[in-house]
């Protein structure tokens, strides 16, 4: 269990690292997967992130694709298995969750996923796909923050694709998203499944 206060978005978790395992279907990809306390959806696949990849259309074959908030590496591990040729990153402010993304890639052979957390990740990198489940209770300024600091990293013609819950906010982000990013981006929701919208972001080329 966490502690109390603790979140999972706490730089290191405080409570016991007691991993379990889990058999999950990844975009039609069967892994046994660790995970653990103190890390996001520690007991299962979270129902928006299952929406995520439920919705989300084929990756390219080849780029450089990033997941935000990786947590222990769904979306990582299921951007690899559908693009293997591609180079995934996987970030987050938690360690533990880093750690587990890793174990979790090298246990599926996904040798093509690299986990780090934020600020270890290469400022030079631009990204053609970015997946993410984002952290949306941290608060709506903190992610802003997390949010333009990846988007606008999107390499032109490139395609992100967000996941949040509509009562938490989903509509009123994608206004929101097309404004802060301006010109060349297109903003719009994407799909709507089970109390969430998937939201597409396209940079033109």
């Amino acid at each position: 269990m966490t502690t109390p206060n603790e979140q999972y978005f706490s730089a290191s978790p405080s409570s016991q690292d007691v991993r379990r395992t889990l058999h999950v279907t990844l975009r039609g990809h069967d892994v046994d997967v660790e995970t653990s306390h103190g890390v996001f959806s520690g007991s299962r696949l979270d129902l928006g992130t299952s929406v995520l990849l439920r919705h989300a259309p084929m990756p390219p074959e080849e780029g450089v694709f990033l997941d935000v908030g990786c947590g222990w590496g769904p979306i990582s591990l299921a951007l690899a298995l559908e693009s293997p040729k591609a180079a995934v990153w996987g970030v987050d402010v938690n360690e533990r969750a880093v750690a587990l993304t890793k174990d979790n890639a090298a246990k599926a052979g996904c040798d093509n996923v690299r986990a780090v957390l934020n600020a270890d990740l290469d400022d030079s990198l631009r990204f053609d796909v970015i997946w993410s489940n984002p952290p949306i209770r941290i608060g709506k300024e903190p992610l802003h923050e997390l949010l333009m600091t990846y988007l606008p990293r999107l390499a032109p013609a490139g395609e992100a694709y967000l996941v949040v819950q509509r009562n938490l906010g989903a509509d009123s982000l994608i206004p929101w998203l097309a404004d802060a990013l301006g010109d060349g981006f297109t903003v719009r929701k994407y799909a709507s499944s089970k109390g969430y919208r998937v939201i597409e972001v396209l940079r033109s080329r």
